[in-house]
């Protein structure tokens, strides 16, 4: 049996009727997942059978177990909704760094019916103003670095703003007291959060307010998208969307299972350490994954390679989460040694140049199995996924779709196209956003009349039914009337052992229109490769007209945004600043 047919034979198990997968089509013509939870508090509530397993491990030694997780989120819900005020549907701002009580936080406002609106960490007191008069939030739960920041807004406004670090620990107190912990630092019973025993507002006590019934049509999520062209959007997921979003990550590692010949439920708790920013869509699938294995989150509160290699030894991490930039800085670091408890290397949030699992499987053969994926936040996370050896031998394209996840390509006209021709990749399914908050002209642009989304990707379908995602539509460099993909473009680059990073834009040129332009970073300690040398390298495998005309080497990291994605525009003014391109 060949490996497409060993691969559709284990999708077809996991999705027959009464599987754990098995899906159904709704009156929105969505397909949805026909069992599992509805809600985000009834998938959080399934954590509570593992109990006193290790959840979340911050950077400062702090450890959450299940079980305290779920306590101190429901005792910080009662206190928004008792102390605060706050009624279902009301928005609570999250702002801060991967620090465990960012989890807290979240979940303390689905327990409570509130709307969690994830922030960007990396935003500027302005850009922040801009989100926060957009979904005017009743509360705001951020780090001491964005109490400081949000600080000045939440006065103006007369909104509270938390430290979540500071009410996720007292509420982790109160509830170790209704639970009947002596106090003191109890690391066995309190997940190692240092307080103290006495006082009132258990989680668990008599007096507690009855939080609110949550359903599947409620809203439960706001994601402010990247704003790389434009204003960022505040995208709105309800809790069937999210919760489709948890179950997503399930299907595949499932389906990763059977394709190895393994059997699901038999697979170990996986210790991953998730560098996705937690306010971006890529962290939800790492995040949710982990949760419903009854796994463990090992947290970074900045990126840092060589941290991230002593984190995996101390640990014992197997599976490791980020975008491609952050995975080929860890492979950089590892230099072919240690990593040697990892089993999985996950990326996502960025397309992954093949040479990413090309260096994986040079370094460390088959042992380590590389997955990456497609999503995007209006997808709630990953909703395409490739694995093992289909990925090793087709590093170009980003796997299938779930099972309650449709996928089109189509010409300019909104025609589906045939496999194998190229067009816009069109989505649609359980796990999509509702549309832009209180924004329906930008709805309107993004989704079809009958439920598709736009995504604004170029793909195409392969022979096997796996997809490939080939540039973003205003993305191509159209070079005397010739599409020039740029992902194909930075692929070729990357081939190249001396580059460590490598971004292709368009730049006009009187005649052609646009040429081909590339800014690249040497790997240190890489000699003295030239740009004509890596313009030859790319030669080798593109056609001529898709061979850089200008190539320019720089020291610095690329600029890129939160998710990992490049910031295109400031190349260009890097471009220009070289050689007037």
């Amino acid at each position: 049996m060949s490996y497409v047919e060993t691969s559709s034979r284990a999708e077809a198990l996991l999705t027959a009727p009464g599987a754990p997968f098995a899906v159904v089509r709704g009156g929105d013509g969505r397909l949805r997942y026909a069992a599992g939870p509805r809600t985000l508090p009834e998938f959080a509530d399934a954590a509570r059978a593992h109990g006193d397993a290790p959840f979340l491990v911050g950077e400062d030694g702090t450890v959450y177990t299940y079980r305290l997780f779920l306590r101190a989120a429901r005792a910080l819900a009662r206190r928004l909704a008792g102390a605060y005020g706050l009624r279902p549907g009301d928005r609570a701002v999250i702002a801060g760094r991967n620090h465990p009580e960012w989890q807290v936080a979240f979940w303390a406002a689905q327990f409570a019916g509130l709307v969690a609106v994830p922030l960007n960490a990396w935003w500027t007191a302005g850009e922040c103003a801009y989100a926060l008069d957009d979904c005017a939030p009743g509360v705001l739960l951020a780090d001491d670095e964005r109490v400081r920041l949000l600080g000045g807004w939440a006065s103006r406004n007369g909104v509270p703003c938390l430290d979540f670090r500071a009410a996720a620990r007292e509420a982790a107190v109160h509830a170790c007291e209704g639970a009947g912990c002596a106090g003191g630092t109890v690391p066995d019973a309190c997940g190692g959060v240092p307080h103290a025993g006495g006082g009132a507002g258990c989680e668990g006590g008599s007096a507690a307010a009855a939080l609110p019934a949550v359903r599947p049509d409620d809203d439960a999520t706001i994601l402010y998208t990247s704003g790389t062209t434009g204003r960022p959007k505040g995208a709105v997921a309800t809790h069937s969307a999210q919760v489709a979003a948890a179950m997503n990550p399930r299907y595949q590692a499932a389906a990763a299972a059977l394709d190895r010949g393994g059997a699901p439920a038999t697979a170990r708790p996986p210790v991953s350490l998730t560098t996705f920013p937690f306010f971006h869509a890529a962290a939800f699938t790492s995040v949710y994954a982990v949760m419903a294995a009854g796994g463990t989150l090992v947290l970074m509160r900045r990126w840092d390679a060589a941290k991230a290699l002593d984190l995996v030894d101390r640990h014992r991490v197997t599976h490791y989460a980020g975008v491609p930039a952050t995975a080929l800085q860890l492979l950089d670091a590892a230099a072919g040694r240690r990593l040697a408890t990892l089993t999985n290397l996950n990326t996502g949030g960025a397309p992954a140049p093949p040479a990413l699992v090309r260096r994986l499987t040079d370094a460390y053969g088959d042992r380590i199995e590389p997955r990456n994926g497609y999503g995007l936040t209006e997808t709630c996370g990953g909703v395409l996924a490739h694995y093992g050896e289909a990925y090793r031998r087709r590093p170009d394209s980003v796997g299938r779709p779930t099972p309650v996840t449709e996928t089109r390509v189509a010409g300019p006209d909104g025609r589906p196209l045939p496999d194998g021709e190229t067009g816009e990749l069109l989505l649609r399914g359980q796990s999509l956003v509702r549309g832009y908050w209180r924004n329906p002209e930008a709805t309107a642009a993004a989704f079809t009349a009958d439920g598709w989304f736009r995504t604004g990707d170029l793909a195409v379908v392969r022979e096997d039914g796996r997809i490939s995602v080939v540039d973003r539509v205003k993305d191509v460099v159209i070079r005397g009337g010739e599409n020039v993909y740029c992902a194909e473009v930075e692929a070729a680059l990357y081939g190249h052992p001396a580059v460590a990073e490598a971004a292709v834009v368009g730049v006009p040129h009187p005649v052609l229109g646009e040429e081909v332009a590339a800014v690249v970073r040497l790997r240190e300690a890489s000699g003295t490769v030239t740009a004509g040398e890596l313009r030859a390298h790319a030669a080798r495998g593109l056609a001529a007209y898709k061979v850089p005309a200008h190539v320019v080497l720089q020291d610095l990291p690329l600029p890129r945004n939160a998710g990992g994605k490049v910031l295109k525009d400031r190349l260009r003014d890097v471009l220009a600043a070289a050689g007037g391109c």
